[in-house]
């Protein structure tokens, strides 16, 4: 992000920097109440173009977007080939700061290292990971999905005795296939809510469930 304010094909930076600078000093004034008034107009005053937001412009294909918010879902918020040194107090790491690029090491404090490390803990059922398109759920539209479905495979979707072979069908692999001695596996219980349960009823359940949004769309 640029001090112009660049935009680039999807995020307009000046309206996320000024907004971002606007939610964040409201709410500090929510707080911390009257007092802080003085410092929330001197912030507007020294910072007229908002606050510090890392949402640099970037083309890139959708393999390298995938890779980009994989990290964050599966992986800490430092890799362990950038923590250096640790000696049983402090620890030693390194990054390229956002602003400039430039490389940067730090030593700090083991209980400062964990504190940053923790800020990124999201909240308990904060969701990570957010469906769009054809796996949102709660659309009018999903109820017509089924016409998408090739007519010869509809007898794979309405059959729970089939299941198996739907999903050779439509994935490529076959579920009860180990991966590794490539042997036919058999299921032998099925668990939900931590309580064993029939996968017949589970699955009859879902259909009775899906049948009664159809019907009622």
């Amino acid at each position: 992000m640029t001090d112009s304010g660049a935009m680039s094909n999807n995020f307009p930076y000046d309206f996320l920097r000024n907004a971002f600078r606007t939610t964040l000093l409201n709410e500090m004034e929510s707080i911390l109440g009257p007092s802080f008034k003085n410092i929330k107009s001197k912030c507007y005053t020294d910072h007229k173009h908002g606050f510090y937001v890392y949402a640099r412009p970037r083309l890139c294909d959708p393999k390298t977007v995938i890779k980009y918010i994989g990290r964050y879902l599966a992986r800490p918020a430092i890799a362990t080939s950038r923590i250096d040194k640790y000696d049983g107090d402090h620890v030693t790491f390194h990054y390229n700061r956002h602003e400039d690029d430039k490389y940067i090491q730090e030593t700090i404090p083991a209980i400062d290292f964990i504190k940053r490390l923790i800020r990124h803990i999201p909240e308990k059922h904060f969701k990570m990971i957010r469906y769009g398109g054809l796996y949102a759920r709660h659309r009018k539209i999903d109820s017509k999905l089924y016409r998408a479905i090739s007519k010869s495979k509809h007898r794979f979707y309405r059959s729970f005795h089939q299941w198996r072979t739907a999903i050779l069908t439509s994935f490529g692999y076959d579920p009860l296939e180990c991966p590794d001695c490539k042997h036919t596996m058999t299921v032998l219980e099925v668990y939900c809510n931590h309580k064993r349960v029939s996968l017949q009823e589970l699955y009859e359940k879902a259909m009775s469930k899906s049948r009664g949004k159809r019907s009622s769309a």
